[in-house]
């Protein structure tokens, strides 16, 4: 069995690895919300995702990745998280949140309906068939049970 330093080297030399066969496109493949999506970096090296984070020379040469391919405008770049006074509070408005509340129960009922209007078509179009399949049954004098 391997131990925990041994395998944090074979996951940085399996992402070495990975990341000098990977093409600018292969890169545009795996962006999510302006970063590579570690999970798909994880399967790719062959690791659980966590060692992405808990390995420090892993975690580092992501960033670097990360880092050039901003320079390269291949990925986003990062942009600081707006700041709202949280000194003042906001008064709670029960009409927005029963409009809101309304708005999401009004999408879920609409899209039930669908699905039970598509439901009634299907067992119309099955009762037809067998109300046809009866008639033809009793014109030949057999009925069934």
């Amino acid at each position: 069995m391997a131990s925990g330093q041994q395998l944090a080297k074979h996951n940085l030399e399996q992402f070495r690895t990975w990341r000098a066969t990977q093409t600018d496109e292969d890169f545009l493949q795996i962006i999510h919300l302006g970063r590579l999506k570690r999970v798909e970096i994880a399967k790719a090296i062959g690791c659980g995702k966590s060692a992405l984070t808990q390995n420090p020379g892993l975690r580092a040469e992501i960033d670097a990745l990360e880092s050039e391919l901003r320079n390269r405008s291949i990925l986003p770049p990062v942009v600081e998280a707006a700041h709202t006074p949280t000194d003042q509070s906001r008064e709670y408005n029960i009409s927005a949140t029963r409009l809101t509340r309304n708005d999401h129960r009004s999408a879920r009922l609409e899209q039930e309906n669908i699905e039970l209007k598509a439901r009634i078509r299907e067992l119309e179009r099955r009762l037809a068939r067998f109300g046809e399949l009866s008639e033809t049954l009793a014109e030949m004098g057999v009925m069934p049970r």
